[in-house]
């Protein structure tokens, strides 16, 4: 992920509904939930949540489904991870131990993205 991505994502998040969304979503699972229930849990009008809903799917961090005539919006895992990825990639200095197991795959992922670019 790009700095460019990961601030479009960060903006995202950074508003009180659309981070109650990812959240719902995040507990939902991949099977993700209809746009009609997300308003429903969180008493927000439908124009509303269509329009933090497409925020997020913009930054890439949700994704929509249409299953007949209902659009499911589920979190973007692989969009997700890129962006904890993309913070936590300098942590520890090397040391995941140091971040209690939180950035061990991303130092993992940083380590190996590094010995790559070495042989560029």
């Amino acid at each position: 992920m790009e700095e460019k991505q990961a601030l479009s994502c960060l903006s995202a998040l950074a508003h009180e509904t659309r981070l109650a969304v990812f959240r719902l979503l995040v507990q939902q699972g991949p099977s993700g939930m209809p746009a009609g229930e997300i308003a429903l849990r969180l008493s927000v009008p439908s124009p509303t949540l269509s329009f933090h809903l497409k925020e997020l799917e913009r930054a890439g961090l949700i994704q929509a489904t249409r299953q007949h005539r209902q659009i499911i919006y589920a979190t973007d895992y692989p969009g997700m991870r890129a962006l904890i990825d993309f913070i936590m990639r300098d942590c520890c200095q090397g040391h995941p131990d140091l971040c209690g197991g939180l950035g061990a795959p991303a130092c993992d992922a940083a380590a190996k993205c590094a010995k790559e670019d070495a042989y560029d």
